[in-house]
């Protein structure tokens, strides 16, 4: 049995514990808080964006000859040999401490890299745990081609842009047959999605031509505005994935840290119990050991 100066020692290493979790909690509280409001704005803007794309794309579209409709609007749109190449774009913490936030898109990345054995394969990695995951990986033709570190929780479009250029550049210029994306999408404070998405080529933008660009004339030519439009659009689709993991990182650490603390908080009121129970032990042992040799002398 532990003695009492060494659950007293355990009980104040836990309380030291108990009090970073909740500090830790608390901060990522208020950072998810901030968090879930920019990627609230971002949403819109990024749904605008395509729209606005697909809008385009379907009147160029509706008015291409038989000849032009053999032809792809843009690279970007157009679909690629299956044997080519592929490229994924894993987005991770910089951090633990936040559940099995990193542990799932490891093992969904590994997955994807079984699938696509056999093939050269380039990465993109966001947040230092996939990049170093990336690193230490052995038996895939990988390159990792860029990487980004230490950018949570100040996530912004410059970040996105240095990414999305980068991806961009690998798609145009390595022969790229698709570019997959791996995050955690926030759905609310207590659930997380995992999502894997094709980001390159964009798939097809489906569905009737608009009305409301029947009166519009273009400066320049749509093809023109599309062909300028589709990296702006990939950049933004970046922003938004960057901030969707931010926040649903920063909201499975609260989740975490709260049900540290909690464990902490039950671990140190049982052993608060042990301490007075072998407490009160010794107690009536020395008691017992008074009234027995009171006894004897009596006698």
């Amino acid at each position: 049995m532990a003695s009492l100066r060494e659950i007293r020692r355990k009980i104040k290493s836990i309380k030291s514990t108990e009090q970073i979790t909740k500090a830790m909690k608390m901060v990522a509280a208020a950072r998810m808080r901030r968090s879930q409001s920019s990627i609230l704005a971002a949403r819109p803007f990024a749904t605008r964006m395509e729209q606005l794309a697909r809008e385009l794309a379907a009147r160029e579209k509706t008015e291409q000859t038989v000849e032009e409709l053999a032809r792809p609007l843009h690279p970007f749109l157009a679909p690629r040999p299956a044997d080519w190449p592929a490229m994924l774009v894993l987005v991770t913490a910089d951090k633990g401490l936040c559940g099995a936030f990193n542990a799932n898109l490891i093992k969904a990345a590994l997955e994807w890299l079984k699938r696509h054995s056999g093939r050269k394969v380039y990465a993109a990695a966001v947040g230092r745990k996939g990049r170093d995951f990336l690193h230490r990986i052995r038996g895939f033709d990988l390159e990792l081609v860029h990487e980004l570190a230490g950018i949570f929780p100040k996530a912004s479009f410059s970040h996105a842009e240095l990414l999305g250029n980068a991806v961009i550049e690998a798609f145009e210029k390595k022969q790229v047959s698709s570019v997959t994306i791996l995050y955690n999408e926030f759905k609310s404070v207590a659930a997380q999605h995992l999502v894997s998405v094709p980001l390159l080529p964009i798939p097809p933008f489906e569905g009737a031509v608009p009305k409301t660009l029947t009166d519009y004339e273009f400066e320049p030519a749509r093809q023109d505005l599309l062909a300028a439009l589709l990296p702006r659009y990939v950049k933004a689709q970046l922003l938004r994935i960057l901030l969707e993991s931010q926040a649903a990182e920063l909201a499975a650490r609260m989740n975490a840290m709260d049900a540290a603390s909690k464990n902490a908080k039950e671990l140190r009121q049982s052993l608060n119990l042990s301490l007075n129970r072998q407490r009160q032990a010794i107690i009536t042992k020395e008691i017992a050991e008074l009234v027995g040799g009171a006894e004897a002398l009596a006698a």
